[in-house]
This record gives C-alpha cells, sequence and structure tokens, in this order.
C-alpha cells in the first residue's frame, strides 16, 4: 500500500470515484487547472477534462445550488467550499434545499451531493479560515456529517459518502493536511458511515474526538500513561449518524468521559454526546461528562494555541474525572 497524506487520501478517493462511475463531477473555485488551494483536486481536470472537474465563479450558494440541480439530474457532485469559514453563503442552499430534498418529493428524488471543505485552526488562518462548524449542520435533519481524521479515512468514508444517496457535509482537518501519513488501500476502497474507531484501547477514561482533535486526544493520551493514566481514545469519524453504540460500550467499561473538540463549548456537538451518554449510561458514570474545547470567542489569529484545546487541558479534565 502507497503511504499518502491526507490530501493525497482525498485526490485519490476522488481520483477512484471519477474513474469508477461516469456521473461524479467535481465543482468549486480554483478546483481545475490550479487543483485547488490545498491541491486536493490536483490532476482531476487533467485527466477528466473541464467538463468533470469544473472551475466555478467565487460564489458558494451558486456551487451548492448547481450541485442540487446536477443531482436533480442524475449526477453525483461533489463540491468544495475552500474553507468551511465561506460555507455560510451556501448555508440555505444546503439547509432549505439539499437537506430536505428527499423528504419534500416525497423520496421520488434522492440527494447525492458531497460538499467538501476544510475545517479548523492550527495554520495562523485567523477568524476567517480557522472555524470549525460541524455542530450547525449535526442540527438539520437530512444531512449527514463526517469528519475523518486521517488519510485511511478520509479515502474510505469520501468513497462511502460519494456512493451514497443522501448529501454528506464532509469536513477534513486541514492542520493535518500534510502531517497525518497512512498507508492508505490503493483503487476502490470504503468505510461504512456511521462507524467509530478505537483507536487507543484503555480502561479508565473514555476520551471522544474527532477531526483533528484525535491527533490532540492521542498526545494525551501517551502523556497521560507517564502518569499512570488509561485513556481509551474514540474517534468517531462521522458525526451523523454518529455510533452510540460504540460510545456506550466504552462508557460502560471505563464510567467516565472527556469530550474533546475544537469548537467553541456552547452547542458544540459534544453537548449532544454528553446528553446522550447521560440519558443512556447514567448509571454507568463515576464522575460528571467534562468537555475540552475551544472557548465561545470568535477564532483569534494571535492566540491561536491558546483558544485550541491541547493535550495539558485534556489531561486536567482526566484528572478531574479520575479523582472525582
Amino acid at each position: 500500500m502507497p503511504e499518502m497524506n491526507l490530501l493525497q487520501a482525498v485526490n485519490d478517493a476522488l481520483r477512484v470515484e471519477m474513474r469508477r462511475d461516469p456521473r461524479v463531477v467535481v465543482l468549486g473555485e480554483d478546483v481545475g487547472n490550479f487543483g485547488g488551494v490545498f491541491r486536493a483536486t490536483e490532476g482531476l481536470q487533467a485527466e477528466f477534462g473541464p467538463d468533470r472537474c469544473i472551475d466555478t465563479p467565487l460564489a458558494e450558494s451558486g456551487i451548492v445550488g448547481t450541485a442540487i440541480g446536477m443531482a436533480l439530474y442524475g449526477m453525483r457532485p461533489v463540491p468544495e467550499i475552500q474553507f468551511g469559514d465561506y460555507i455560510y453563503p451556501a448555508f440555505d442552499q444546503i439547509v432549505n434545499e439539499l437537506a430536505k430534498l428527499r423528504y419534500r418529493s416525497g423520496g421520488e428524488y434522492s440527494a447525492p451531493v458531497v460538499v467538501r471543505t476544510p475545517i479548523g485552526g492550527g495554520i495562523k488562518g485567523g477568524h476567517y479560515h480557522s472555524q470549525s462548524p460541524e455542530a450547525l449542520f449535526t442540527h438539520v435533519p437530512g444531512l449527514k456529517v463526517v469528519c475523518p481524521s486521517n488519510p485511511i479515512d478520509a479515502k474510505g468514508l469520501l468513497a462511502s459518502a460519494i456512493r451514497g444517496e443522501d448529501p454528506v457535509i464532509f469536513m477534513e482537518p486541514k492542520r493535518y493536511y500534510r502531517a497525518a501519513r497512512a498507508d492508505v488501500p490503493e483503487g476502490e476502497f470504503t468505510i461504512p458511515l456511521g462507524q467509530a474507531k478505537v483507536v487507543r484501547p484503555g480502561k479508565q477514561v473514555t476520551v471522544l474526538a474527532w477531526s483533528a482533535m484525535v491527533h490532540t486526544a492521542l498526545e494525551a493520551a501517551e502523556k497521560g500513561a507517564q502518569h499512570g493514566y488509561d485513556l481509551e481514545v474514540i474517534d468517531l469519524r462521522t458525526l451523523v449518524p454518529f455510533d452510540e453504540a460504540a460510545i456506550l460500550a466504552s462508557v460502560e467499561k471505563t464510567g467516565r468521559v472527556v469530550i474533546a473538540h475544537e469548537a467553541p463549548r456552547t452547542s458544540g456537538f459534544g453537548a449532544e454526546l454528553a446528553a446522550t451518554i447521560a440519558e443512556k449510561a447514567i448509571l454507568h458514570l463515576e464522575a460528571p461528562i467534562l468537555r475540552v474545547t475551544g472557548l465561545d470567542t470568535p477564532f483569534p489569529y494571535t492566540l491561536e494555541h491558546e483558544y485550541l484545546p491541547d493535550a495539558v487541558r485534556i489531561l486536567d479534565a482526566v484528572e478531574r474525572v479520575v479523582r472525582f
């Protein structure tokens, strides 16, 4: 298996799916000859031509609206929003049209649109290039939300998203576009949506994370082991649907939970996880569920690493639930 970084894995998934199915098209700002701002679509226009790898105007609402029309006519569009922060002009198209298409048509039409976008901080992007808006989309019935953390999952989950019949918001951690590397299966390869992965088994505390925060959680687990803490780290991979069974099984084993995410604390997806655990596993809990999150402020530029959760903050929460 070839070693790939996360960007290369995304590119490979798009290439494989475009070769497999002529209905798959890519569209977005600078995705053609330029290969996208991060080069995720590099080489696709050269291989598939400008009719299947389409440069669009700088108009996110138009990009998604065009993709919806393509899907209605039987195509499988994969629009790219250049940064997750730029997705808001397309919010109306995504929430009021794309997410409701199957429902409002009584099942006559599906909506196989996969909206790709990079999210998160860590690249000195400031408040317009560093947001993590995943919770906004998890609240919308009809959408699936996927947040891979590594190259293998990025390829397998993206392929599954493209092959599905439902709209997917596919959020990629740009901080790890080139930093995360792994041996990625060649050719056709899928990972089912909705299945979490235990990336580090443990018995003392369950740490739930997704996207870039998985790497931070693993760092915390390594450092915690030096102080006698045995952390189980779970990568959710998919937020909608999320793997409730895997989470509850871990909580029943450990009795303690720490949830880590980059997005602001209030109404972040960690709150939904905490509520589910409290509703369905409260008798197994030995301490309060703690969240380690971004702050309820705009994403700062000069204080980026004060804002982002780190291993120290996660271990502080671990210590509090262990000593409760």
